[in-house]
């Protein structure tokens, strides 16, 4: 709830802002200027109830009117950066000396350069609401040196981010189900991120993961966001109730063709007391000839990962970014932003993930289900 209240405080003062530089600036009319700060201070109001929807909000009465506020939140970063443009251009202009301060011009242009910034960003939100409603499937192969052969074409669903709740309900979880099972993987893997609530606001969102199917089986581990709103446990117990074996610091064995591998799954690199990740713990006692397979949130955990000697490790987080230009800023934090990639020994893949965290928006990173052939022979990898 506190931070919910300090984003509320944020929020307000970018409010604000915007009325200084949308209203007062490009001196609108009285009545005009008052439907715009309605408008704003009306906005400001959905995007608290997206923000508290799932947490504080049941989703059932506020989602609606909370969706509009989240696309909102992503209309506003496309416009506080495009009047950030407008200012230093306007900067640069009055340093040249054009126009004077005092030559009428000068407001019309702010006015023009305001009105489009404003149609771009909306414009851009719109896109990215209409990119975000259609997950797609991203088919990667993955050639690695000790897969064993009879491994060779496993077919493994990769599902991360799902993050229903504030935004996105249980008809998104069934169109994810529908579009997994339609691929008829051996093996389905969630990486962690399926919601944003409480499991008493939330967890009825994820019923239709119980008809996910795999003949190998259907595993999960904890992301960053199940431990959000404190329910981190509770909603591990869901999953497993749901028909999803959880790996908590574990590992099982998965066996074809008469071979076997080693999958194992380690909590979020962030996750509170007592679930931190033990990725010791879930390898301790395994042959160090067998392959093994980490699923794993975060991919910055790959680091770990390699001085342990695991071959493949599957993972989410980044969404690619979400909206550009985010994802410039992802590196900063992440050693692989989207796709195949090595870290030391470890052979990474980062998937954008199907949801959207926060604004139902994707700009530039299109959501993916990932489905992964394994492959036997050595990799190549392009940095992407």
């Amino acid at each position: 709830m506190t931070r919910i209240l300090v984003f509320g405080i944020f929020l307000a003062l970018v409010t604000w802002l915007l009325h200084r530089r949308l209203v007062r600036a490009t001196g609108l009319s009285r009545r005009t200027a008052r439907a715009a700060d309605l408008a704003l201070v009306l906005l400001w109001a959905l995007a608290m109830l997206g923000i508290g929807t799932g947490e504080v909000f049941h989703p059932r009465w506020t989602r609606i009117p909370g969706f509009v506020g989240w696309v909102w939140l992503a209309a506003m970063l496309y416009l506080v950066a495009g009047l950030l443009v407008v200012s230093i251009g306007s900067g640069i202009a009055r340093a040249a000396g054009r126009p004077r301060p005092t030559d009428p011009s000068r407001r019309r242009v702010l006015r023009g350069a305001t009105a489009v910034v404003t149609l771009a960003a909306v414009g851009a939100a719109a896109y990215g609401v209409a990119e975000a409603a259609r997950p797609r499937i991203q088919r990667v192969r993955v050639p690695l040196d000790r897969l064993p052969s009879p491994f060779a074409g496993t077919r493994i669903a990769l599902v991360t981010d799902l993050h229903v709740g504030p935004a996105r309900g249980v008809g998104f979880t069934r169109q994810v189900v529908d579009l997994v099972n339609a691929e008829n993987p051996e093996l389905i893997l969630l990486g962690g991120d399926l919601v944003d609530g409480t499991v008493a606001k939330v967890g009825p969102d994820l019923e239709p993961l119980r008809d996910l199917r795999a003949p190998l089986g259907v595993f999960g581990v904890s992301g960053n966001h199940e431990f959000y709103a404190g329910d981190g446990g509770p909603w591990l117990d869901l999953w497993d109730q749901l028909g999803i074996h959880t790996l908590r610091n574990e590992r099982v064995e998965i066996r074809r063709g008469g071979a076997a591998i080693d999958l194992a799954g380690i909590h979020d690199h962030s996750s509170p007391v007592p679930f931190e990740p033990d990725l010791p713990a879930a390898l301790a006692g395994r042959d160090p000839e067998r392959f093994v397979l980490l699923l794993a949130h975060q991919p910055k955990q790959a680091i770990e990962a390699s001085e342990f000697g695991v071959d493949l490790q599957l993972s989410g987080h980044t969404h690619g970014g979400q909206m550009w230009p985010l994802g410039y800023l992802v590196p900063l934090q992440q050693p692989s932003v989207t796709g195949l990639d090595r870290i030391g020994n470890t052979v990474l893949y980062t998937s954008r993930g199907v949801g959207a965290w926060g604004p139902p928006v994707r700009v530039g990173a299109p959501p993916e289900i990932t489905i992964l052939e394994l492959a036997s022979r050595a990799p190549t990898f392009d940095r992407r």
